[in-house]
C-alpha cells in the first residue's frame, strides 16, 4: 500500500512548572471551572507542552468554561485546552468533546492535586501523561 499511514500512539508530556501553574490557576477559579490555552510542540505523537495562554474573553461558571475561538491570535504552538471540573469525574463530558480544541485536552479534576490531572484526545480516549 502505497498511502498507508503509521499509526501512533499519542503520549503527553508536561513540564513541572506548566503544571504548577495549571493546578494553582484551577485553585484561584474554584468553585467554577477555568480553562486555559496550552502551548508547546508535536512531533510523531509527542506532545510536549512548555506554556499556557489565559484565552481572551475566556467566561465561566460552576459547570461551564469556555472562549471564543474567532478572537484568538494566530499561533501554531497551540496544542489545545485544559479546563477543570470543580464537582463530578475527571472524564470529557459530551460538551467537552464537541467544543475539542487541538490535539489534546486536559482535564484536572477537584481538590487539584498531581495525581488529578488527566489527558484526553477528540474521541474521549485516555492519553498517557507524564511530568518532566
Amino acid at each position: 500500500m502505497l498511502f498507508k499511514k503509521k499509526k501512533f500512539e499519542r503520549e503527553v508530556s508536561l513540564q513541572k512548572d506548566v503544571l504548577d501553574s495549571i493546578l494553582s490557576y484551577c485553585q484561584m477559579k474554584h468553585p467554577n471551572e477555568g480553562i486555559l490555552i496550552l502551548k508547546g510542540k508535536s512531533k510523531h505523537g509527542h506532545i510536549l507542552i512548555d506554556g499556557l495562554v489565559i484565552p481572551p474573553f475566556n467566561y465561566s461558571g460552576p459547570t461551564f468554561a469556555g472562549f471564543p475561538q474567532s478572537f484568538l491570535p494566530f499561533d501554531m504552538s497551540y496544542v489545545g485546552i485544559v479546563h477543570s471540573h470543580p464537582s463530578g469525574p475527571s472524564d470529557p463530558s459530551l460538551t467537552d468533546l464537541h467544543n475539542f480544541f487541538g490535539l489534546v485536552s486536559i482535564i484536572v479534576k477537584s481538590p487539584y492535586g498531581d495525581e488529578d490531572i488527566f489527558a484526553w484526545d477528540s474521541s474521549g480516549n485516555p492519553i498517557k501523561l507524564s511530568v518532566i
